[in-house]
């Protein structure tokens, strides 16, 4: 039988959880920053400069594959970072993972263009994607571990939601940088207006570590280590006493598939010759949503310490297969007041739900002995497929990539996993 997760441990020293919340919240922050404005190059950037622009369709289609592949490189990094982070401590991923994540992305800004390298190009992005993953692999999971183990019993969902505000905050900050430089004119953008943003994630990345390495390890990490011992093969431990839940926080985490079809299919549907919107304008659209979405993660998770984790995140799953359908649509008569209102709608609001509440939610589901590897390998599988959504829709759109409604479809499928999940995981 699966050993349920203890009942929490004492208290942490004053102020900690407020700052594993801060800590979170930035750790978080830059790799979302980092996503995003990935996520963006490859919709309206990359396929004209690292692949061959001569055939736009196929240029789109490889360069939304390259964003699928850091989360291909997530669960193979979720096996590593999450056997050490159940053996050395939260702490010591928390900072291994920023600084990787900083210094990838820097990287992505130096690389030479295919009109300079040729074939190399794409090959060095493919690289720095992967570290990208493997960096995103265990961010969350230690963030979501640490601020949930430093909090306080019955304020557990509001304290581990800054992990997922943060990652709303670093897609605010990503679409402010990202909107000067995608009004440059052409010639500016593809030159070396695009590598702004990228060589930005340094500022983050600094300011994140000297956040993270003033943090204390968790108590109850302390006390698993000096008690009972940390466990020598925690994956051996998480399946053979948590399989389960693994299996749930796998088909749960592919809600996140509305969130990569949101920030980057939607996107590059949107501005596209058959819809017509400005690259800005539809930026705009995703910054007001995760503004919102700032304030909605909160408050979801605040009214999930009160009546459940199940129900709120029950909102957010089945609300999101419904208004993706609404927002898509929106998209496809070109009127931006209903594009942006159904936006911040579908992803300020009702995807809120489910994303504020799964750090709490999942992670309760796992004993301190495994909690970073259950969260970190069941997330991260389910995020693979999440990431690959992206391509996948672009193959079901269509050659002239405007079948909106069955790509609304294709995405309304992937949050019936995470609808089951949910129904099916004891109240934790």
């Amino acid at each position: 039988m699966p050993v349920p997760a203890p009942p929490h441990d004492s208290p942490a020293p004053p102020g900690q959880p407020g700052k594993a919340a801060a800590a979170a919240w930035i750790g978080s922050a830059l790799e979302y920053y980092d996503f995003f404005i990935y996520g963006s190059a490859a919709a309206l950037i990359f396929p004209k400069v690292f692949f061959d622009s001569s055939d736009p369709s196929t240029a789109t289609l490889l360069s939304l594959a390259t964003f699928g592949v850091a989360y291909a490189a997530r669960p193979v990094g979720a096996l590593f970072l999450g056997h050490f982070g159940d053996r050395l401590g939260r702490k010591k991923i928390m900072v291994f993972t920023l600084l990787l994540m900083g210094l990838s992305t820097f990287l992505i800004g130096c690389l030479p263009t295919r009109a300079g390298v040729g074939g190399i190009a794409p090959v060095l992005l493919v690289l720095c994607r992967v570290l990208q993953g493997i960096s995103a692999a265990g961010e969350q999971a230690s963030a979501g571990s640490m601020s949930l183990e430093h909090a306080p019993d019955r304020r557990r969902g509001f304290f581990t939601s800054f992990t997922l505000s943060g990652t709303q905050g670093g897609q605010l900050i990503a679409t402010l940088v990202f909107l000067p430089v995608a009004a440059l004119p052409e010639r500016q953008l593809l030159s070396w207006g695009w590598r702004v943003p990228f060589w930005a994630s340094v500022v983050v990345a600094v300011v994140g570590y000297l956040i993270r390495r003033r943090l204390a390890e968790t108590p109850a990490f302390a006390r698993q280590a000096a008690g009972e011992g940390v466990a020598k093969m925690p994956l051996v431990v998480l399946l053979r006493e948590h399989w389960a839940d693994v299996l749930r926080v796998v088909a749960g985490a592919l809600i996140a598939s509305v969130s990569t079809i949101f920030t980057v299919w939607a996107l590059a549907y949107a501005t596209s010759d058959a819809v017509g919107m400005s690259r800005s304008s539809m930026l705009w659209v995703g910054a007001l949503a995760n503004l919102v979405a700032l304030a909605a993660i909160p408050l979801w998770a605040t009214l999930s310490d009160r009546i459940g984790r199940r129900p709120v995140y029950l909102i957010g799953a089945v609300g999101s297969a419904v208004t993706m359908f609404l927002y898509l649509w929106a998209i496809s008569t070109g009127s931006y007041p209903l594009t942006l209102i159904l936006g911040i709608v579908a992803f300020g609001v009702v995807y809120s739900a489910a994303n504020g509440v799964w750090p709490a939610f999942y992670g309760e589901m796992f004993s301190t002995r495994v909690r970073l590897s259950g969260m970190a390998i069941g997330t991260q599988i389910g995020f693979a497929v999440a990431g690959f959504a992206v391509t996948f829709a672009a193959e079901i759109a269509g050659p002239d990539g405007t079948d909106w409604s069955a790509v609304a479809l294709f995405t309304a499928a992937l949050c019936v996993p995470p609808v089951i999940a949910a129904l099916t995981a004891r109240e934790t």
